[in-house]
C-alpha cells in the first residue's frame, strides 16, 4: 500500500461503521490512509494537534467524520491548510441534516468540501481526485 496520505478523523469511535465506505474506497485505490477517533468538543486539545501536525506526518488529504453539531471538519480546516472533505453523518433526530448545514455552512476563510449526508464513498472519491488520483 502506497504512503498513508489520507487522514479520516472521526469524533467517535462508534462512527467507524459510518466510514467503512471511503476504507473500501481508499483500498481498492491502494491508498494509505489512518483512521483516528478524535472529538473536537470532548478532545479539543489532541484534535488541534493532529491538524497542526497532519501535513508533518505525511498527510495530504483529511477527512473528517461528523454528526450533530459536526464541528470537527471546521475546527481541523481551521487549523490546518491541508485540503478537508466534511463527511456529514446520519446520526440524531434530524438524521444528518444538521451535519450537512454545519459543513457547508463554514464562515469564509475556513474552507472544507463537504459530501452528501453519510456517502463516505464520496468523500473517499473526492480525496483521490484531490490526489490527482
Amino acid at each position: 500500500m502506497a504512503d498513508k496520505l489520507v487522514l479520516i478523523l472521526a469524533g467517535s469511535e462508534s462512527d467507524r461503521d459510518r466510514v467503512l465506505g471511503a476504507f473500501a474506497v481508499l483500498d481498492e485505490a491502494g491508498m494509505g490512509y489512518d483512521f483516528v477517533v478524535s472529538s473536537a468538543h470532548r478532545d479539543a486539545e489532541r484534535t488541534a494537534e493532529i491538524a497542526k501536525g497532519a501535513r508533518s506526518s505525511g498527510y495530504r488529504v483529511i477527512i473528517a467524520a461528523a454528526g450533530l453539531a459536526a464541528a470537527l471538519p471546521g475546527a481541523v480546516a481551521a487549523l490546518t491548510d491541508l485540503p478537508v472533505v466534511g463527511l456529514p453523518l446520519d446520526v440524531g433526530p434530524l438524521r444528518g441534516v444538521d451535519a450537512l448545514y454545519a459543513i457547508a455552512q463554514l464562515p469564509p476563510g475556513c474552507p472544507v468540501g463537504t459530501v452528501g449526508i453519510g456517502n463516505a464513498k464520496n468523500a473517499a472519491l473526492l480525496a483521490l481526485r484531490i490526489l490527482g488520483r
